[in-house]
This record gives C-alpha cells, sequence and structure tokens, in this order.
C-alpha cells in the first residue's frame, strides 16, 4: 500500500512539473476529476510506464471526464 502512495505522490509532483502547476491546483484539479481513485485502481499497470507516458494518460483521463 505504501508503495501505491508513493506513485501517487509520483504522479501529483509529474504533472505539476510538466504543466507548470503550483502543488494546490494540481490536487485540486486531480481531485475534482478524480485522478487519484484512477491512478490506485490501474496502478498494476501504469507503475510500468515512464513519467511521459503517465502524465499523457492522466491528460486524456482529465478530458474524457471534462466531455463526458
Amino acid at each position: 500500500m505504501q508503495e501505491v502512495v508513493r506513485f501517487k505522490v509520483f504522479c501529483l509532483e509529474r504533472y505539476k512539473y510538466v504543466h507548470n502547476l503550483k502543488g494546490s491546483e494540481t490536487l485540486r484539479l486531480f481531485k475534482q476529476y478524480g485522478v487519484m481513485d484512477y491512478i490506485e485502481s490501474f496502478y498494476d499497470v501504469l507503475h510500468t510506464f515512464g513519467d511521459r507516458y503517465i502524465v499523457a494518460d492522466i491528460d486524456e483521463f482529465i478530458a474524457a471526464r471534462q466531455t463526458g
């Protein structure tokens, strides 16, 4: 379980860095669209990919929730 928490923090930090956001902005966005639950649900797959893929995947996840 601790590795999942660490991975969530990693994803949040990478997303924040790539999109030049503040931590609070990123956390609000993740909460708004359920990104943390998504990361936890798909941890087994997501943690095997690189950070660029993960950020792009999160972007797609958020975009899908914004339109749907």
